[in-house]
């Protein structure tokens, strides 16, 4: 496998999944957009040979296709796969030994390999040497897309005890000191904040490296969701079928396979506006106060090349990302949370906004009447672990005698809205966290959550055309079926939560005084039902990513039992708010200064 970065570089471009981009680009937005267009086409990785000021080559769209990381990872697949599995089910060892020799043998190369004199073959170099790529307009600088963060536990110093993130950086811009401070922006539920909580209670610096580069198996490590006692570092070495090599210079930890390293420390209490930066919901990420990293050293290898992504509205590079993820995860989470058969952050929703997940009913089998009970307590659990805690909207099914796949996910929801009582199995919590990066909340990393619990017999038919009910309404308009049991219906501009307050009553109790309509479940209140209803992507997206379930959900014939909130109909209030991030919008001058590289004569024309 891969020892460099460059090595992988010249195997994908000798078999065809590589194209050289000779023309001197911009890294000011240009690079972004070229990148952007090819991964939309579904085109090949991208060599960025000539970077406006900066002497280092740039490399994007590595990972654009589950084919292309596939093919990267060729060699080491099935063998990281096994062990994952082995740490999952140790008892698959002793079930198949001789199977899992092979597994054993891959794990040799797990552990990380210390050498002498890590910064061997590194120059020192500044911070505004490097590719200084700023990806969308509003964007507040330059970023690293593809870090590597690394840090020590402050009480178990070693890299058998260290981090390693993809926590976004900010290089360049706001108030940043040039070549002296960097902005690290980390959310919530994060290893690194565990370490720089000890480093601060004992009143110490936390120091800090920075790799870029290097094997793409350590670009993946660092955003692995691994089983506990699995670290980043010996999981690079099974990836990449080579022990992970490392050293200390100055105290810090330096990567010697990397591209570039960046060392530094975050002091106690040492905070910098970082932002805004258009982030992987379709929205930016506004400016707020994130650790400050004051910068130490530089390092590039001679010829490095500084890889990156763009992230943005899904599907983007980091879709395939989630792909392969799950690929090699397999079935970690049915160890992680006890019944629960599958569980599927929606990509298409932003990931974070919206699960959807299968369970075991197991606790009344001789019930005559079926209802949610393991699954709640599944539910619960789900939310309640790691990263899948920041969700806001988890759809949750039975598993019955059909097969039932999160990942068909209009047949899914479609699944649930047939099964589920609305005055029964809707369960809020309110004033918890959520997704950083989701503005939908009452606060940074605040909002409420809400768990949609399905089982038993289809208890009706989804109409497949807009009911008479929803048609000709006061103030709203222009009902789409955007799915089967779903219309989307337009409505005034949001304006506040009084006055939403207002509308949603008189909107709830029109569509109540009309009859009954068990036929369509939920009710999507958008600024434009049209686009809402014209790809399942679009619905998904507006509704999850624009609402917040305590503040957001109505319902038609809508009150309280001892405390529980039921409705015939759900009405989600999808409407842009003023508190809500601004979408990503590319600028129109770029998309047309790129159009010259796929032109006639142009490195990339022909690949679209």
């Amino acid at each position: 496998m891969y020892s460099t970065l460059e090595s992988c570089i010249i195997d994908l471009e000798r078999h065809g999944h590589l194209v050289r981009i000779r023309e001197e680009v911009d890294p000011e937005l240009e690079m972004a957009a070229i990148h952007l267009r090819v991964f939309e086409a579904g085109g090949p990785a991208l060599l960025f040979e000539n970077v406006k000021g900066s002497r280092y080559r740039a490399v994007s769209n590595l990972f654009g296709t589950l084919e292309r990381s596939r093919f990267m990872f060729r060699q080491t697949w099935e063998a990281t796969q096994n062990v994952i599995a082995l740490r999952n089910d140790p008892m698959k060892a002793l079930k198949q030994p001789f199977q899992n020799v092979r597994a054993a043998t891959a794990a040799t190369k797990a552990l990380p390999l210390k050498l002498g004199n890590a910064a061997a073959g590194f120059e020192e170099a500044a911070i505004t040497d490097l590719p200084l790529i700023k990806h969308w307009p509003m964007d507040g600088g330059a970023f690293v897309t593809l870090p590597q963060v690394y840090t020590e536990d402050p009480d178990k110093p070693g890299i058998m005890n260290a981090n390693l993130g993809m926590y976004r950086v900010q290089l360049t811009g706001n108030d940043y000191a040039t070549n002296q401070e960097i902005g690290l922006h980390y959310q919530i539920h994060r290893g690194i904040g565990i370490h720089q909580h000890k480093a601060d209670r004992k009143g110490e610096p936390l120091k800090v490296s920075i790799f870029v580069g290097g094997p793409p198996a350590h670009t993946l490590s660092a955003v692995m969701p691994l089983p506990e006692g699995l670290s980043e570092l010996t999981f690079a070495g099974l990836l990449s079928g080579r022990r992970f090599r490392y050293g200390y210079a100055d105290g810090y930890c330096i990567s010697s396979d990397a591209d570039f390293v960046i060392t530094g420390e975050i002091h106690p209490g040492e905070t910098k506006p970082e932002g805004p930066f258009g982030d992987h919901l379709g929205y930016y990420s506004l400016i707020h106060a994130f650790p400050m990293m004051r910068v130490r050293k530089v390092y590039a290898k001679r010829n490095a090349i500084w890889p990156f992504t763009v992230v943005g509205r899904p599907p983007q590079e980091d879709t395939a990302f989630g792909a392969l993820i799950h690929e090699l995860t397999g079935d970690a989470v049915k160890q992680e949370v006890p019944g629960a058969k599958e569980v599927h952050a929606v990509d298409a929703a932003g990931v974070h906004p919206l699960l959807f997940a299968v369970g075991s009913e197991r606790y009344t089998p001789y019930a005559a009447v079926k209802q949610p009970a393991e699954l709640l307590t599944i539910a619960n659990r789900i939310l309640g672990t790691g990263q899948l805690s920041l969700a806001k909207y988890l759809f949750i099914a039975a598993e019955e005698k059909q097969p039932l796949s999160t990942h068909r996910e209009a047949e899914f929801f479609q699944y649930v809205l047939e099964r589920i009582d609305l005055k029964r199995d809707l369960h809020f919590q309110t004033n918890t966290t959520i997704d950083t990066l989701d503005y939908s909340g009452t606060g940074l990393n605040q909002g409420s959550k809400v768990i949609f619990a399905a089982c038993g017999d289809k208890k009706r038919e989804l109409c497949a055309d807009v009911p008479e009910q929803l048609k000709e309404l006061r103030d709203f308009g222009n009902p789409r079926l955007a799915l089967p049991g779903v219309v989307a219906l337009e409505g005034p501009a949001f304006v506040g939560y009084a006055e939403a307050e207002r509308q949603l009553r008189e909107l709830t109790n029109a569509i109540g005084a009309r009859g009954a309509m068990p036929e369509c479940p939920l009710i999507v209140l958008c600024d434009d039902s049209s686009f809402v209803s014209a790809s399942l992507a679009n619905f998904l997206w507006t509704t999850f990513t624009r609402s917040n379930p305590s503040h957001d959900m109505y319902g038609v014939n809508a009150g309280y039992a001892f405390k529980h909130w039921g409705c015939d109909n759900v009405v989600i209030d999808a409407r842009t708010k003023p508190h809500h991030a601004p979408p990503l919008v590319p600028e129109p001058s770029v998309e047309k200064r790129i159009d010259r590289l796929f032109a006639a004569g142009g490195s990339l024309n022909g690949i679209l």
